[in-house]
């Protein structure tokens, strides 16, 4: 008999918080990345008229000048090992000009800084002037009403996007709107133990058909079966990792009626082969409290052949391994699709703040996403530069020269694409990672299991439809 859902057995209780939620501007999810960003409760005619407004503002470079001095906050991601690097980037920009002072604030993980800038949205006090998002935050944030329409300041300032990635740019847009800006990007990477590849004489396969013969080759048992070197460790812990395994192969995830296909034949296979390598003792599916220090220890300590993790830590792998670290692109599917999705983080202008905050702002973050800083971010991080002008420069052949394993990314930039664009991605993706988590970890049958998830997420898109 079929489970009922979360949604079903909170359906009422929703019900009757429906008025409160839209009188204090608070969403309904409970999801463990903070839920989804704060309702506006504007109709359609009221945005259309806000955004009608705001286009005629357009006009006036005035209404977005910097005219008196002002002191402001950005919330950033950047960690410690970083203090150095934004602490430099803000001080020059602090010593450029003489009416903004900014203060950088470091709020934890993505998913922290999604939490405080819910509350702090919600509440009407205590926001950033700036403030960094992943990238799947973009459309409840933009459909919510959370992040500026960027448009106006764009078109009053003169302001030129044409040298971005359009994959990046897009990434950064919701609805047609520009509601944050391309920051931190990167992408999806196998790091792997050179030394040990040339060792076995194996490499990363090209094409996912011949992922269980290199999975057999790389993994290493002791004489009682269990595994000692596992050939790849898969992160459990974020759903982008692995979300792209789907998408190459056909799977939708949110289908055109705005339902969940993740239980459809395609997807049922994807989650079983990666069942199956997790069974065999081939992958570690990493997830819980640390996972990533985890999975980063088993690789620096060769107790991972390899493992799937985001190209912004290339200079961490390299820095910390005793060995030399190859990194190379995903294999591709059956079908030969090997796109990857933009990973990272948007700069994006609260919405609440005054608009003097939102001027000076402004004016920090074209700085910090101008293209000087931009290689100074990729020079000194695993971030990839973000402009199309730099990959022509003497900076970016130096780059390449500096960090040739890029150049696997830099082959294939046309095939990063935009993420999902969905108001309930956050909540559609903190219940997808739950239930792989199961499927992952105990014995149970991926179809039933994905059935099972696909009614919850179902009813997840319907609420946000409506």
């Amino acid at each position: 008999m079929r489970k009922i859902t979360r949604k079903q057995l909170e359906k009422g209780a929703a019900l009757l918080m429906a008025s409160s939620l839209l009188l204090t501007g608070c969403s309904g999810s409970t999801g463990s990345t903070g839920g989804g960003a704060a309702k506006s409760g504007e109709t359609s005619a009221a945005a259309a008229d806000k955004d009608s407004a705001a286009a005629s503002e357009a006009a006036d470079p005035d209404k977005y000048a910097v005219k008196d001095k002002i002191e402001i906050t950005w919330w950033h991601a950047l960690e410690d090992q970083y203090s150095d690097l934004v602490n430099q980037v803000v001080d020059d920009f602090n010593n450029s000009q003489d009416k903004i002072h900014v203060t950088a604030e470091y709020k934890g993980a993505y998913k922290d800084i999604n939490e405080a800038l819910v509350a702090a949205n919600a509440a009407g006090t205590g926001l950033p002037a700036l403030a960094v998002a992943n990238t799947d935050y973009v459309a409840q944030y933009g459909a919510n009403g959370l992040f500026e329409n960027l448009d106006p300041y764009i078109s009053a300032t003169g302001y030129d996007t044409s040298d971005f990635a359009e994959g990046l740019l897009q990434s950064a847009q919701y609805d047609g709107k520009q509601v944050s800006l391309p920051f931190l990007h990167s992408t999806q990477v196998i790091y792997y133990n050179a030394d040990m590849a040339k060792e076995k004489g194996i490499e990363i396969p090209s094409s996912m058909d011949d992922m269980d013969a290199f999975l057999e080759a790389a993994t290493q048992k002791g004489a009682d079966g269990s595994t000692s070197v596992y050939g790849l460790e898969i992160p459990g812990w974020d759903q982008w990792y692995f979300e792209t395994m789907y998408l190459n192969d056909g799977v939708k995830i949110i289908s055109d009626d705005n339902t969940c296909d993740l239980n459809s034949d395609a997807a049922v296979a994807v989650t079983s082969k990666i069942q199956d390598w997790v069974k065999k003792g081939y992958v570690n599916y990493r997830q819980g409290t640390d996972a990533s220090a985890n999975m980063r220890q088993d690789f620096y300590d060769q107790k991972a052949f390899a493992v799937m993790h985001t190209s912004s830590l290339y200079n961490n792998y390299v820095d910390k391994c005793g060995f030399n670290v190859g990194m190379a692109w995903y294999p591709a599917a059956s079908n030969g699709s090997k796109n990857s999705e933009v990973g990272g983080c948007v700069l994006g202008i609260p919405s609440k703040n005054d608009q003097a905050t939102k001027n000076a702002a402004w004016v920090f973050l074209q700085y910090l996403c101008g293209k000087d800083v931009n290689m100074k971010w990729a020079e000194s991080t695993g971030y990839i530069p973000t402009r199309k002008s730099v990959l022509t420069t003497d900076e970016g052949k130096a780059f390449l020269q500096e960090k040739p394993a890029f150049q696997s990314i830099f082959d294939n930039l046309d095939l990063i694409k935009p993420r999902i664009q969905s108001s309930a991605w956050s909540e559609l993706a903190t219940t997808w990672k739950n239930y792989m988590v199961t499927i992952m970890t105990q014995d149970v049958d991926p179809k039933e299991q994905s059935d099972d998830m696909v009614d919850e997420i179902n009813e997840i898109l319907a609420d946000h439809a409506s």
